[in-house]
C-alpha cells in the first residue's frame, strides 16, 4: 500500500513549469515549488518584478533559492520505486551551509533555532512554537538545527534512519530492520551517536594527553638546551684552565732548560776565558825569555856571552791545548732528553681515541673499571700494545732510536758527558750505539732495534682474505730488468733489453712498478726473492720521477721501500732511513690498509710475522715498487693459495 501510494504522487512530484518530475527542486516563500533551473530561466531577462510563476506572488528583490530538502527526499524514494533513472543534474547546486547558517524551511528567511525529525524540517522560534505548546506535536523529535537532514531519510525507503546495524555498521530505518537487517543486532542511532561520542572522546583526551606529555618534553628540551650550553661553557672554561697550566708547566720547564743550557755556556765561557788568561801570561813569559835570548845574541862577540845563560821557563814544559767545549751537560742532556719522549708521548696518545685516554695516562683506572665487572670497552692495543702495530711500531722505534742517538756521546764529550751515555746505555741494553763514521753516512742517525717477529704473528689465512693478483709492468721496467713468467718474474741483467724509450719507463736505477695500484681497501700480495740482500721492495705514487737522481725508491716524498744491503735492512721514506732487525725472509708479505693508511711487511713461514710498518696518509693510488740492483737476482710476484 506504501509503495501503491508513493507511485500515485507523480502528479505533485511534476515542476509546473516543465511538466517534468522535479530536478533540484527549490520552494519560494508562498510555499510552491519548481526546478531550479526552470525558475532561473524564467526569470530570466525579466525586467519587472519577479513574482511566483503559479500563484503570481510579487518579490520585491530576488527571493534566495533553498532547496527543498524533504521534496528531493520524496522524489529520491520514488525514482527508485518507479524505476526512473537519476538525472544529469545541473550546475546549479544549493550549498549546504553550517548550522548557523540553516533558514527555517516555512519562512525561507529567519535562521532555524530546531530541526523536527519527524516533520524533518527546520523552523525559526516562531515556527517551531507549535511544536512546543501544541499537543498534537509532543511526540515530535527536536534537535539542534541539522544540515543534513536528506542524508538521515533511507534512500530506499524515504523514511529517517532511527537504528544503527551493529553487524553491517550502517544506520537504518524502520523499514530496514524488517526485511534486508531482519535479525541483525542493533541499537538506537542515539545510543550509537552516544557510543561513537564516547569512543572519540576517549580518543581525544589521549591525544590531548599525549600532546601535553610531548609538550611538557619539548619545555624539559629546551630547558635541558640552556643548560647544556651553560654545561659546555663551563666544561670550556675548566677545560681551558687546565691546558693553560699544562702549556704553563711546558713554558716553566722550557724555560728552565734554556736556563741550565745558558748556565752550560757561561761554565764553558768561563773555562775558555780563564785558560785564555793563562796562555796569554805564557806568552807575556816566553816573550821576556825571548827578548833576554835576543840580547845575549846581540853580545855574541863579547866575553861575556860566552859566560851567558839563559833558563827556559817552566811554561815549556806546558802543551797547549784548544779543549772542546759542548752544551751537553748532564742536566742539559736530561732536558732535552726528556722534551723528546714528552713530545713522542703526547704524539702517542694524541692519537688515540679521546675515551682511552685515560686508560694510557692512568693504568691503574684500568684496573679498578676491571676489576669491578664492568664490561668496558678497553682496546687490545691498550691493554698490551705490540711494537709491530701499524701505528706503534714506527713511533716507538723513533723514539728509541732517538733516545739512543741522545744517550750517544761525542769526541768532544767531557767525562761527565761520557759516563752519562754509558749509564744511559746501561738502562738499554737493546740499543747498540753505531761508530760515529756510520753515522755520518746516514741522515736519521737510526739505531738497529731487536725485531718484534719473535712475539708477534698473523695466521697466513687472515691475510690471504684480501689477496690480489699482480704483475709487472712492463713500461716502467728499467732496461736492465727482464720480465718472464708471464711478468711476474723480474731479474737484473747486464746485458739491457731491447724496452722503447718511453717517459713512463725507470731510466736510473733497476726498478719497476706493477700495473695495478690502490686507493682504497685493503690489498695482500707476496714476494718471493732469490737472495734477501741487495734489492729493495715498497709502494710509489704513479707521479714518482723517472728519469732524475730522485727516482730512487725511499729517496723521495712520493715512495716508501725496505732495502736489503748486505745483511742489513732498512727502512727508507723521503731520504730518511731507519734501521731495522733483519728476519733474512725469503718470502715477503705485504698487507695494504689505503683506508687506515698503512702498509705492513710480514717474514712469511707458516705464519706470517710483521717486521716493519709505514704509516702515511693516501693522497692517490699507490703500486707495489721493487728495486733490484745486484746482477742475476730476482724477484717474483707469488701465486697466493693456502
Amino acid at each position: 500500500m506504501a509503495e501503491m501510494s508513493l507511485l500515485g504522487l507523480e502528479d505533485e512530484l511534476t515542476c509546473s513549469i516543465c511538466l517534468c518530475l522535479f530536478e533540484n527542486p527549490v520552494s519560494l516563500i508562498c510555499g510552491h515549488s519548481f526546478c531550479a533551473s526552470c525558475l532561473e530561466a524564467t526569470w530570466k531577462d525579466r525586467i519587472s518584478p519577479l513574482s511566483c510563476p503559479q500563484c503570481r506572488m510579487a518579490f520585491s528583490s530576488k527571493p534566495e533559492l533553498k532547496k527543498n530538502t524533504v521534496l528531493s527526499a520524496v522524489l529520491d524514494a520514488y525514482r527508485i520505486k518507479a524505476g526512473v533513472p537519476e538525472p544529469v543534474k545541473e550546475p546549479f547546486e544549493v550549498k549546504k551551509k553550517d548550522p548557523d547558517e540553516i533558514k527555517c524551511d516555512s519562512c525561507m528567511e529567519a535562521k532555524a533555532v530546531k530541526t523536527c525529525l519527524t516533520c524533518m524540517a527546520s523552523y525559526c522560534e516562531d515556527h517551531v512554537r507549535p511544536h512546543r505548546e501544541n499537543a498534537i506535536f509532543r511526540g515530535h523529535q527536536l534537535s539542534d538545527p541539522l544540515p543534513d537532514l536528506m542524508d538521515r531519510l533511507c534512500s530506499e525507503h524515504g523514511k529517517l534512519m532511527e537504528f544503527y546495524c551493529v553487524q553491517h555498521q550502517s544506520c537504518i530505518c524502520s523499514n530496514c530492520l524488517q526485511c534486508v537487517h531482519k535479525g541483525c543486532e542493533f541499537i538506537t542511532a542515539d545510543d550509537r551517536r552516544f557510543k561513537q561520542k564516547t569512543d572519540l572522546t576517549d580518543k581525544l583526551n589521549i591525544l590531548e594527553d599525549k600532546t601535553d606529555k610531548n609538550e611538557q618534553v619539548i619545555t624539559q628540551m629546551k630547558e635541558q638546551q640552556t643548560k647544556l650550553k651553560e654545561l659546555a661553557t663551563t666544561r670550556k672554561r675548566i677545560l681551558e684552565v687546565e691546558y693553560r697550566q699544562i702549556r704553563e708547566a711546558i713554558d716553566r720547564d722550557e724555560k728552565e732548560a734554556m736556563f741550565a743550557i745558558d748556565k752550560e755556556q757561561e761554565k764553558g765561557q768561563s773555562k775558555l776565558v780563564s785558560l785564555m788568561k793563562k796562555f796569554n801570561e805564557n806568552i807575556e813569559k816566553m816573550n821576556r825569555t825571548k827578548s833576554e835570548i835576543n840580547i845575549l845574541l846581540d853580545q855574541s862577540q863579547s866575553l861575556a856571552f860566552l859566560k851567558a845563560s839563559v833558563d827556559l821557563p817552566s811554561v815549556v814544559n806546558f802543551e797547549p791545548y784548544n779543549p772542546r767545549m759542548t752544551v751537553e751537560g748532564k742536566e742539559v742532556i736530561a732536558y732535552h732528553s726528556s722534551a723528546v719522549a714528552l713530545k713522542e708521548w703526547i704524539t702517542k696518545l694524541m692519537e688515540q681515541p679521546a675515551d682511552n685516554r685515560i686508560f694510557v695516562l692512568k693504568p691503574e683506572f684500568e684496573k679498578s673499571v676491571l676489576g669491578s665487572g664492568n664490561q668496558f670497552p678497553i682496546p687490545a692495543l691498550l691493554l698490551n700494545p705490540p711494537l709491530s702495530h701499524p701505528r706503534e711500531y714506527p713511533r716507538d722505534l723513533a723514539f728509541n732510536q732517538e733516545m739512543s742517538r741522545m744517550s750517544s756521546p761525542s769526541p768532544a764529550c767531557t767525562p761527565k758527558t761520557k759516563a752519562l751515555g754509558a749509564k744511559q746505555r746501561n738502562r738499554n741494553p737493546n740499543k747498540e750505539l753505531k761508530d760515529p763514521k756510520e753515522r755520518k753516512d746516514q741522515k736519521s742517525n737510526t739505531q738497529p732495534l731487536s725485531s718484534p717477529a719473535a712475539q708477534n704473528f698473523v695466521k697466513r689465512s687472515e691475510l690471504l682474505k684480501y689477496g690480489t693478483i699482480l704483475n709487472f709492468d712492463v713500461r716502467t721496467a728499467h732496461k736492465r730488468i727482464s720480465l718472464s713468467e708471464n711478468n711476474t718474474k723480474a731479474t737484473v741483467s747486464d746485458d739491457p733489453a731491447h724496452y722503447p724509450d718511453i717517459p713512463l719507463r725507470f731510466s736510473v736505477c733497476s726498478q719497476v712498478l706493477c700495473t695495478k695500484g690502490f686507493s682504497q681497501g685493503r690489498h695482500y700480495w707476496e714476494i718471493k726473492m732469490s737472495s734477501n740482500n741487495f734489492c729493495g721492495l715498497g709502494l710509489a705514487y704513479g707521479r714518482i720521477d723517472r728519469k732524475g737522481p730522485a727516482s730512487r725508491l725511499g729517496r723521495n716524498a712520493e715512495s716508501w721501500c725496505v732495502e736489503w744491503f748486505n745483511v742489513k735492512l732498512s727502512a727508507w721514506h723521503n731520504s730518511i732511513e731507519t734501521v731495522l732487525a733483519n728476519p733474512n725472509p725469503s718470502r715477503v708479505g705485504v698487507l695494504l690498509d689505503c683506508d687506515q693508511g698503512s702498509a705492513t711487511l710480514y717474514n712469511v713461514q707458516d705464519r706470517a710475522f710483521p717486521f716493519h710498518t709505514f704509516v702515511f696518509p693516501f693522497t692517490e693510488a699507490v703500486y707495489p715498487a721493487f728495486w733490484i740492483f745486484s746482477n742475476g737476482s730476482s724477484v717474483s710476484l707469488c701465486k697466493l693459495s693456502n
